[in-house]
């Protein structure tokens, strides 16, 4: 038994260590956005392209970057996020803005374990932040940013939830962000309007094996930021983040067409129906999945995949 505890009091004294380690890390990588922060800052006038200003510090990709670049272009008055599809919130398109920048927000995600991981993280009660779990449905999202106090010109929303994001978008009516991100599929291409058919319970794991089915093409998705008064100022360069802005405050921010903004993704995080990685390249992605059904809204009706192209 003593020999047990020992072992035990090892185990924690490493595991503290590597905690330690990892704050270090955080706090470098933190550093390495402040300075890049002040680059973006100074180089505003460089170039109208989004990829020249991407940097990563907690963004999946360039997101980080992006955004410190569209938030230095226009006044924000309301320095609120809404973020949902979080995970555990270490990977995020506003973590930055909450910890760089001192802005305040609302997290959402459907795991019960990862928002109660958020609430035990020190930067949960260091920051002005709130967590909610819930599966985010366009019959619900109104009632969950009400309840949690979000409300009208906000700063930035961010929607990645690997399938209803258009929908969801086009039923928020309670908030109006100046910035808002979202992830399109860029195996729809740039022309086509279309879009998942919607269902309140998508799930990309299930809806098919492979984990590629889900989502709305960057054309649909700017002709709703039109419908609802948004610019798209175009896309990050690993081609599955769109970025818009309301058309009343994009000021001199340069506005492309989806033609222009759309970047043919090179990830490739498809599996095979045991769940193993099979790193299909575009092509062969975009024809595994040829026969499930999207959503044409030029047609207003529901084609196969395959008949875009």
């Amino acid at each position: 038994m003593a020999g047990l505890l020992t072992r035990l009091k090892h185990l924690k004294k490493r595991f503290d260590q590597i905690n330690e380690i990892a704050y270090k890390i955080d706090q470098l990588q933190k550093a390495v956005g402040h300075f890049e922060s002040r680059l973006t800052r100074q180089e505003l006038t460089s170039t109208p392209c989004l990829w020249d200003f991407e940097f990563k510090v907690y963004s999946q990709w360039g997101e980080d970057g992006i955004i410190q670049y569209l938030t230095k272009r226009m006044d924000i008055p309301t320095k609120v996020f809404v973020e949902f599809g979080v995970y555990d919130y270490r990977e995020s398109n506003t973590r930055f803005l909450l910890q760089n920048d001192n802005w305040s927000g609302l997290i959402i995600d459907s795991s019960a374990r990862f928002i109660d991981q958020i609430k035990k993280d020190e930067l949960y009660f260091r920051n002005d932040l709130r967590a909610a779990c819930a599966f985010v449905t366009r019959e619900n999202i109104n009632d969950l940013l009400s309840t949690n106090g979000i409300a009208g010109d906000i700063g930035l929303l961010s929607i990645d939830i690997d399938g209803n994001d258009y929908w969801i978008w086009e039923s928020i009516s309670v908030i109006t962000p100046r910035i808002v991100i979202c992830e399109y599929d860029s195996l729809l291409g740039p022309v086509h309007e279309v879009a998942t058919p919607y269902s309140p319970d998508f799930d990309r794991a299930k809806a098919h094996y492979s984990n590629l089915y889900g989502g709305a093409s960057i054309a649909a998705l700017d002709s709703l930021a039109r419908r609802k008064g948004y610019s798209l100022v175009g896309s990050n360069s690993a081609g599955n983040n769109a970025f818009f802005v309301r058309s009343d405050v994009v000021g001199n921010i340069a506005v492309f067409t989806p033609q222009q903004a759309y970047v043919k993704s090179k990830f490739r995080n498809s599996k095979d129906k045991d769940g193993n990685q099979t790193y299909l390249g575009f092509e062969e992605s975009r024809s595994l999945i040829g026969e499930m059904p999207v959503f044409n809204f030029s047609g207003n009706k529901l084609i196969k995949m395959k008949e875009l192209f």
